[in-house]
Protein backbone atom coordinates (compact mmCIF):
# COMPACT_ATOMS: atom_id res chain seq x y z
CA UNK A 1 0.00 0.00 0.00
CA UNK A 2 1.36 3.40 -1.02
CA UNK A 3 1.17 5.80 1.95
CA UNK A 4 2.21 8.85 -0.07
CA UNK A 5 -1.29 10.44 0.02
CA UNK A 6 -1.47 10.04 3.82
CA UNK A 7 2.03 11.37 4.50
CA UNK A 8 1.78 14.22 1.99
CA UNK A 9 -1.60 15.32 3.31
CA UNK A 10 -0.38 15.15 6.90
CA UNK A 11 2.71 17.24 6.10
CA UNK A 12 0.91 19.89 4.07
CA UNK A 13 -1.99 20.32 6.50
CA UNK A 14 0.28 20.32 9.58
CA UNK A 15 2.48 23.03 8.08
CA UNK A 16 -0.43 25.07 6.73
CA UNK A 17 -2.36 25.04 10.01
CA UNK A 18 0.56 25.53 12.41
CA UNK A 19 -0.17 28.87 14.08
CA UNK A 20 -3.18 29.43 11.82
CA UNK A 21 -6.36 31.04 13.11
CA UNK A 22 -7.96 27.63 13.67
CA UNK A 23 -5.20 26.59 16.07
CA UNK A 24 -5.28 30.02 17.75
CA UNK A 25 -9.03 29.60 18.21
CA UNK A 26 -8.44 26.23 19.91
CA UNK A 27 -5.96 27.87 22.28
CA UNK A 28 -8.32 30.75 23.06
CA UNK A 29 -11.38 28.55 23.49
CA UNK A 30 -9.41 26.24 25.78
CA UNK A 31 -8.59 29.21 27.99
CA UNK A 32 -12.23 30.15 28.21
CA UNK A 33 -13.82 26.70 28.61
CA UNK A 34 -12.65 23.73 30.66
CA UNK A 35 -12.67 20.16 29.42
CA UNK A 36 -12.37 18.30 26.13
CA UNK A 37 -15.55 19.66 24.48
CA UNK A 38 -13.42 22.36 22.81
CA UNK A 39 -11.20 19.70 21.24
CA UNK A 40 -14.16 17.52 20.23
CA UNK A 41 -16.09 20.45 18.74
CA UNK A 42 -13.08 21.68 16.76
CA UNK A 43 -12.28 18.19 15.47
CA UNK A 44 -15.88 17.54 14.44
CA UNK A 45 -15.89 20.81 12.52
CA UNK A 46 -12.71 20.08 10.54
CA UNK A 47 -13.67 16.45 9.95
CA UNK A 48 -17.05 17.44 8.52
CA UNK A 49 -16.04 20.53 6.53
CA UNK A 50 -12.79 19.12 5.18
CA UNK A 51 -14.21 15.59 4.84
CA UNK A 52 -16.84 16.99 2.48
CA UNK A 53 -14.02 18.77 0.63
CA UNK A 54 -12.34 15.40 0.04
CA UNK A 55 -15.57 14.00 -1.37
CA UNK A 56 -15.86 17.02 -3.67
CA UNK A 57 -12.27 16.58 -4.86
CA UNK A 58 -12.79 12.88 -5.51
CA UNK A 59 -15.98 13.61 -7.45
CA UNK A 60 -14.12 16.19 -9.54
CA UNK A 61 -11.46 13.58 -10.30
CA UNK A 62 -14.16 11.35 -11.77
CA UNK A 63 -15.83 14.12 -13.80
CA UNK A 64 -12.98 16.20 -15.26
CA UNK A 65 -9.79 15.30 -17.16
CA UNK A 66 -7.00 14.35 -14.77
CA UNK A 67 -4.43 16.65 -16.39
CA UNK A 68 -6.69 19.69 -16.00
CA UNK A 69 -7.29 18.84 -12.36
CA UNK A 70 -3.57 18.39 -11.67
CA UNK A 71 -2.77 21.78 -13.20
CA UNK A 72 -5.59 23.40 -11.22
CA UNK A 73 -4.40 21.74 -8.00
CA UNK A 74 -0.84 22.92 -8.60
CA UNK A 75 -2.08 26.46 -9.28
CA UNK A 76 -4.04 26.44 -6.01
CA UNK A 77 -0.94 25.43 -4.04
CA UNK A 78 1.19 28.08 -5.77
CA UNK A 79 -1.38 30.82 -5.23
CA UNK A 80 -1.80 30.00 -1.55
CA UNK A 81 1.98 29.78 -1.16
CA UNK A 82 2.39 33.26 -2.64
CA UNK A 83 -0.54 34.56 -0.60
CA UNK A 84 0.96 33.20 2.61
CA UNK A 85 4.35 34.76 1.91
CA UNK A 86 3.17 38.12 0.55
CA UNK A 87 -0.24 39.13 1.90
CA UNK A 88 -1.37 39.94 5.41
CA UNK A 89 -3.92 37.57 6.95
CA UNK A 90 -7.10 39.61 6.94
CA UNK A 91 -9.65 36.82 6.67
CA UNK A 92 -12.94 37.27 8.44
CA UNK A 93 -13.65 35.16 11.48
CA UNK A 94 -16.98 34.70 13.22
CA UNK A 95 -17.35 33.82 16.87
CA UNK A 96 -20.78 32.70 17.89
CA UNK A 97 -21.32 32.79 21.63
CA UNK A 98 -23.15 29.73 22.88
CA UNK A 99 -24.01 27.86 26.07
CA UNK A 100 -22.02 24.81 25.09
CA UNK A 101 -18.24 24.71 24.71
CA UNK A 102 -18.66 21.95 22.14
CA UNK A 103 -21.22 23.88 20.08
CA UNK A 104 -19.25 27.14 20.33
CA UNK A 105 -16.03 25.41 19.31
CA UNK A 106 -17.74 23.54 16.47
CA UNK A 107 -19.45 26.61 15.00
CA UNK A 108 -16.39 28.84 15.27
CA UNK A 109 -13.97 26.35 13.68
CA UNK A 110 -16.44 25.27 10.97
CA UNK A 111 -16.90 28.88 9.87
CA UNK A 112 -13.13 29.43 9.90
CA UNK A 113 -12.48 26.39 7.71
CA UNK A 114 -14.97 27.36 4.99
CA UNK A 115 -12.95 28.73 2.09
CA UNK A 116 -9.69 28.41 4.05
CA UNK A 117 -6.43 27.47 2.34
CA UNK A 118 -6.52 24.02 3.92
CA UNK A 119 -9.96 23.32 2.48
CA UNK A 120 -8.71 24.07 -1.03
CA UNK A 121 -5.49 22.14 -0.36
CA UNK A 122 -7.49 19.09 0.69
CA UNK A 123 -9.61 19.28 -2.45
CA UNK A 124 -6.44 19.47 -4.55
CA UNK A 125 -4.88 16.52 -2.67
CA UNK A 126 -8.03 14.44 -3.12
CA UNK A 127 -7.92 15.18 -6.85
CA UNK A 128 -4.20 14.47 -7.17
CA UNK A 129 -4.18 11.16 -5.32
CA UNK A 130 -7.77 9.95 -5.85
CA UNK A 131 -7.38 8.19 -2.51
CA UNK A 132 -10.02 9.76 -0.26
CA UNK A 133 -9.46 7.51 2.76
CA UNK A 134 -5.71 8.14 2.95
CA UNK A 135 -6.15 11.89 2.39
CA UNK A 136 -8.84 11.93 5.10
CA UNK A 137 -6.58 9.98 7.48
CA UNK A 138 -3.63 12.31 6.89
CA UNK A 139 -5.81 15.37 7.37
CA UNK A 140 -7.41 13.94 10.51
CA UNK A 141 -4.09 13.11 12.17
CA UNK A 142 -2.66 16.54 11.33
CA UNK A 143 -5.66 18.38 12.74
CA UNK A 144 -5.83 16.13 15.83
CA UNK A 145 -2.18 16.87 16.55
CA UNK A 146 -2.54 20.63 16.07
CA UNK A 147 -5.84 20.90 17.94
CA UNK A 148 -4.40 18.79 20.75
CA UNK A 149 -1.39 21.07 21.03
CA UNK A 150 -3.67 24.14 20.96
CA UNK A 151 -5.93 22.64 23.61
CA UNK A 152 -2.93 21.78 25.81
CA UNK A 153 -1.48 25.28 25.49
CA UNK A 154 -4.83 26.81 26.42
CA UNK A 155 -5.17 24.56 29.46
CA UNK A 156 -1.59 25.34 30.58
CA UNK A 157 -2.24 29.06 30.27
CA UNK A 158 -5.14 28.62 32.67
CA UNK A 159 -2.69 27.24 35.26
CA UNK A 160 0.09 29.77 34.66
CA UNK A 161 -1.78 33.06 34.42
CA UNK A 162 -4.01 34.62 37.03
CA UNK A 163 -7.65 34.25 36.01
CA UNK A 164 -8.08 38.03 35.71
CA UNK A 165 -5.28 38.34 33.13
CA UNK A 166 -6.45 35.26 31.32
CA UNK A 167 -9.93 36.76 31.08
CA UNK A 168 -8.52 40.00 29.64
CA UNK A 169 -6.35 38.15 27.10
CA UNK A 170 -9.05 35.75 25.91
CA UNK A 171 -11.64 38.53 25.83
CA UNK A 172 -9.26 40.60 23.70
CA UNK A 173 -8.69 37.72 21.29
CA UNK A 174 -12.42 37.17 20.92
CA UNK A 175 -12.96 40.90 20.32
CA UNK A 176 -10.29 40.83 17.64
CA UNK A 177 -11.99 37.86 15.97
CA UNK A 178 -15.32 39.69 16.14
CA UNK A 179 -13.81 42.85 14.64
CA UNK A 180 -12.21 40.89 11.85
CA UNK A 181 -15.59 39.38 11.04
CA UNK A 182 -17.20 42.79 10.83
CA UNK A 183 -14.51 44.25 8.55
Amino acid sequence: MDLTPLLTTFGIIALAELGDKTQLAAITLSCRYRGPPVFIGAMLAVLIVDGLSILAGTALADLLPLQLLKITGAAIFILFGIRTLVLKDDEKVCFKEGQSALLTSFSMVALMELGDKTQFSIIALAVKYNSPLLVFAGMSVAFALLMGVGFSIGQKLMCLLPRRYLKIITGGVFLIFGMLFLI
